[in-house]
C-alpha cells in the first residue's frame, strides 16, 4: 500500500488539531519535481508541547506513536517518528525550528494536490519549490555533498519549477545560510 491513505489520516489528524505542518524532503522534492519513490514521509511541525498526547492518542488506533519519544526528541530539537501499523509506513516528524529562516520558510507554505508513490490524490502543505530546493542543499551539505540522489532531486526541481523559482528569495537565504556556492553551481548545472 502506498503512503497516501496512511498519510491522509495523519494530515487529518493534524487539521482536527489543528496543528500547522509541512511536508518537505523526497515527497516535496517529488512534488516540485521528478517523482521517485521514496521509504518514508517527512513532515514539519509546529505542534505545541500539550498537543503531543492528544496527537499520539488520536493515531493510537492505526500508528504506532510514543508521546514521550516524540516530546523527548521535540524538546531536544530532532525528528521524531510514528509508523503505520499495518503498512510499515515511517512518517518522521520534524518540530518547526525557531531560526528566522525557518519561520520565514513555514509561513510561504501552500496548499497542493500530491500522489504520494502514486497512491491516491492528497491536499496537503508542502514548501515551495525555492525552500525545497534550500533544504535539499542543507541536506547535501550536511551529508558530506556526495548523495547523487539528493543532487537529482535538487536538478529535477531546478529543472520542473525554473519559472516559478524566486531567484532574488533563493539567493538572498542560500548566503544567509552559507549554501551560496552550491547554489550557483546548481543553478549552472541545471541549464545544461
Amino acid at each position: 500500500m502506498p503512503p497516501s491513505k496512511p498519510l491522509a489520516r495523519l494530515i487529518e489528524v493534524l487539521g482536527r488539531l489543528e496543528i500547522a505542518y509541512q511536508i518537505g524532503g523526497s515527497v516535496a522534492s517529488s512534488a516540485h519535481g521528478i517523482p521517485r519513490t521514496t521509504l518514508d514521509v517527512d513532515l514539519v511541525v509546529d505542534m505545541a508541547p500539550e498537543l503531543i498526547d492528544d496527537f499520539a492518542s488520536e493515531l493510537s488506533r492505526d500508528f504506532y506513536a510514543d508521546p514521550e519519544l516524540i516530546r523527548q526528541s521535540f524538546a531536544h530539537g530532532r525528528a521524531a517518528n510514528v509508523i503505520h501499523l499495518k503498512t510499515a509506513w515511517k512518517f518522521d516528524l520534524f518540530p518547526l525550528q525557531r531560526d528566522e529562516y525557518s519561520r520565514v520558510a513555514f509561513a510561504r507554505r501552500s496548499s497542493r494536490e500530491i500522489r504520494p508513490d502514486g497512491g491516491d490524490a492528497i491536499e496537503c502543505a508542502l514548501p515551495s519549490a525555492g525552500d525545497t530546493i534550500l533544504r535539499k542543499l542543507e541536506r547535501y551539505r550536511a551529508d558530506g555533498e556526495s548523495s547523487e540522489r539528493q543532487w537529482n532531486d535538487l536538478l529535477g526541481i531546478c529543472r520542473t519549477a525554473r519559472e516559478r523559482l524566486d531567484f532574488t528569495y533563493l539567493r538572498r537565504w542560500a548566503a544567509h545560510l552559507g549554501l551560496d556556492d552550491l547554489l550557483e553551481r546548481l543553478l549552472a548545472e541545471s541549464t545544461l
